[in-house]
């Protein structure tokens, strides 16, 4: 007997929003990458996009344990020689709040086209307005 896969247009995605005030920041990505990838679901391949819409609001009250606000660093560079930027997390919470929620994720989806394929369907909006009503999200909670 042979197992049935998943035609792609028969997949039914589902859109959720999720409330990331005061929850762990590794936590919450943890959580969010199995969704996208569709690991929860019975009829998950690892070939196929089966997962699901992700919205995030409140990115910025994110919460960081132990000392990583401090210590934790971002690293990007241009290319060039002596073009290193680096950033602790404490000013990328500051500046760009959704970045940092961005990066936990998509360092834990694995390294290929679909995964940025997937990474395209999580939404971070920074306050707690999104513009994504007419998609009826479902509420999803996520434990701290």
């Amino acid at each position: 007997m042979k197992t049935p896969l998943p035609k792609v247009n028969e997949i039914e995605k589902k859109w959720y929003v999720v409330d990331a005030t005061d929850k762990v920041l590794g936590r919450l990505a943890t959580q969010i990458a199995i969704r996208l990838r569709g690991k929860h679901r019975p009829d998950f391949t690892p070939h196929l996009d089966t997962g699901d819409f992700i919205i995030v609001v409140n990115a910025e009250k994110v919460k960081l344990t132990g000392r990583k606000l401090d210590q934790k660093m971002y690293h990007k560079h241009s290319g060039y020689l002596g073009g290193l930027k680096s950033m602790t997390a404490k000013q990328m919470l500051e500046k760009k709040p959704e970045e940092v929620i961005r990066l936990a994720v998509r360092r834990m989806l694995p390294k290929n086209k679909l995964a940025r394929h997937q990474l395209k369907k999580l939404k971070i909006y920074r306050g707690s307005e999104h513009p994504h009503q007419a998609q009826m999200p479902e509420p999803l909670e996520i434990s701290a």
